[in-house]
């Protein structure tokens, strides 16, 4: 421990990186933890056929072409000329194959 109090007594702006850190972890009484993964319960939404287009990566009219295919119409909530789209379940449905050639 004589280290860590030799650190104490030493100004902040001559110590080293590593002194620095060593004294801010032992200082706190925290010792290394393993970072864990955020999880984001939040629904994240876009809104308008430009928020689609910038979902799926493409033009306006290719937005509005996915839009009125009812694809997606799960995903889209529209009152009046808002259109509100949740991102999640917009690309779920998106990435579901219906239809088409066997």
């Amino acid at each position: 421990m004589t280290n860590l109090q030799e650190l104490l007594l030493k100004p902040v702006w001559q110590m080293t990186g590593e002194e620095f850190i060593f004294l801010s972890k032992h200082a706190s009484g925290q010792t290394e933890t393993q970072l864990r993964p955020v999880t984001d319960t939040e629904r994240k939404y876009v809104y308008g056929i430009l928020g689609i287009a910038k979902l799926f990566g493409c033009s306006l009219p290719t937005a509005n072409r996915i839009k009125k295919s009812g694809k997606i119409d799960k995903a889209i909530t529209q009152i009046g000329r808002k259109i509100i789209v949740d991102v999640e379940l917009a690309l779920e449905l998106a990435g579901k194959k219906t239809g088409g050639r066997k």
